[in-house]
């Protein structure tokens, strides 16, 4: 009876289910068009996936089928399996990928703070520069995608998937807006942070607001991971960060959050890096600064486009 009672108890151990999978279809800020910030998340094991920012859609998942993550055709994947998009910001290495495929894409949501929407409407959707396969904006109004205005810090459900959302407003370049996004499936979090400036040189308290959000969540265990932005190498001068983190910024910022959340409970926390803007050896030389300055003991992942990450 104690046998089975053990064997029954690893079995339900190892066929847990993680909260969250997540796919990287573009990992990088800067001038690699074919690899730019966009994150498909789902929860356990469904395949009902919201991209965290659009930079690339169709070369990451035509990577991630390459490497037997998804099978199939990636433009009949985008229509079937991506069920909506959560813009962070309206910068084109966040949502060229969602004004590129658009033509080919299946009717869905756009989601995003009002200054982010508001942009899409007037500038990426308008007949000036590319179709309006928007629902509001330059008419006439093709009506494949609809934009749904997400309220700061309100959680709100994501049709189409058993996620849900919250939105907190970031400072990138003060006073343009940034958004990050907190997902929920469940009684379990994930954190996707959008372009941001550390709050000392951006004279904003947006990512202090953001901690004391997140410190319970940290406290508990509940929160499984944290995407947040390394653009530069700490060579960069802080006068030239155009509302980005370096290795040492984003110490600083994360140690704030550790004296919200209480010292040692940063300890293992999923901290995945992203938008690393490439540039001679720009990329290696943020993965080991930010090694080194791991002085919380957070767990450092570098994703690679096309490689699922599980939480």
């Amino acid at each position: 009876m104690k046998a089975a009672l053990i064997f029954c108890l690893a079995t339900t151990v190892c066929c847990a289910q993680p909260a969250f999978k997540v796919v990287p279809l573009g990992i990088k800020g800067g001038s690699d068009e074919s690899n730019l910030s966009a994150y498909a998340v789902a929860a356990g094991t469904t395949q009902d996936f919201i991209c965290l920012d659009a930079g690339t859609i169709y070369s990451g998942i035509q990577k991630a089928i390459t490497n037997k993550v998804w099978k199939g055709d990636a433009t009949a994947f985008q229509r079937k399996h991506i069920k909506g998009y959560l813009i962070s910001h309206p910068h084109f290495d966040h949502v060229n990928g969602l004004v590129i495929t658009s033509p080919e894409d299946s009717a869905n949501y756009i989601y995003g703070i009002e200054s982010c929407l508001s942009v899409l409407k007037e500038k990426h959707f308008s007949w000036k520069s590319w179709a309006n396969f928007g629902n509001e904006g330059e008419p006439p109004t093709l009506n494949k995608y609809t934009y749904q205005t997400l309220i700061p810090t309100k959680e709100v459900p994501l049709p189409n998937t058993s996620l849900f959302v919250t939105p907190f407003v970031l400072s990138h370049v003060s006073p343009n807006e940034s958004t990050a996004f907190l997902v929920r499936s469940g009684d379990n979090y994930l954190l996707y942070v959008g372009d941001t400036g550390c709050d000392r040189l951006e004279k904003s308290d947006k990512l202090h607001q953001l901690w004391k959000a997140m410190a319970p969540l940290i406290q508990t265990r509940k929160l499984k991971a944290i995407f947040i932005e390394v653009s530069f190498s700490n060579e960069q001068p802080e006068g030239a960060l155009f509302g980005h983190l370096t290795p040492a910024l984003l110490l600083e910022e994360l140690t704030a959050l550790e004296t919200i959340s209480g010292s040692g409970t940063l300890k293992n926390l999923n901290v995945v890096i992203t938008h690393m803007k490439p540039l001679g050896n720009r990329e290696a030389v943020i993965k080991k600064q930010v090694r080194a300055n791991n002085n919380l003991g957070v767990k450092l992942i570098f994703p690679s486009q096309g490689k699922p990450l599980a939480f």
